[in-house]
């Protein structure tokens, strides 16, 4: 097949992609612990953290069934469709390929999700969410505001 540089970009943002959702995941996970720690609000934010522990737990699902990312399987789609073989990615696509991906087995990779899925569902228990009408209710409190 012709090399086509289209489907080589194309399969470069996927990856790209892919490296920012994994990255929410985890750096996600790091920054509502550190966060409960100090007590940052931002972190309790219910958006955030509901979105959060979606996308590890889809993570988790697909790896329990033994389903292949999505991701995964578009980029590699389109890295063969420009004609690339996988040893052949961009610069780009190789340092996010390298980032991404570790030879371990699947099953290391199953209980790691899992795991983190777990434990991301046990943050909304310890360092649970906030809505900001309660928020504001705990800010204007009389024992939150010195008055009685």
């Amino acid at each position: 097949m012709a090399n086509s540089p289209l489907l080589s970009l194309l399969s470069d943002l996927v990856a790209a992609f892919h490296l920012a959702y994994a990255s929410f995941v985890v750096v996600g996970f790091i920054l509502i612990l550190v966060g409960g720690l100090f007590g940052w609000r931002w972190i309790r934010n219910p958006v955030f953290r509901w979105v959060h522990l979606g996308c590890i737990g889809v993570v988790a699902v697909e790896a329990v069934v033994g389903q292949i990312c999505p991701l995964t399987l578009l980029e590699n789609w389109l890295l063969v469709g420009s004609g690339q073989a996988g040893y052949e990615r961009t610069f780009i696509g190789q340092l996010i390929y390298t980032l991404l991906y570790y030879d371990f087995p699947t099953w290391v990779f199953t209980v790691a999700y899992v795991s983190l899925a777990g434990l991301t569902g046990l943050t909304l228990v310890l360092i649970p969410p906030i809505r900001r009408a309660a928020e504001a209710r705990i800010k204007t409190s009389p024992e939150n505001t010195g008055t009685d």
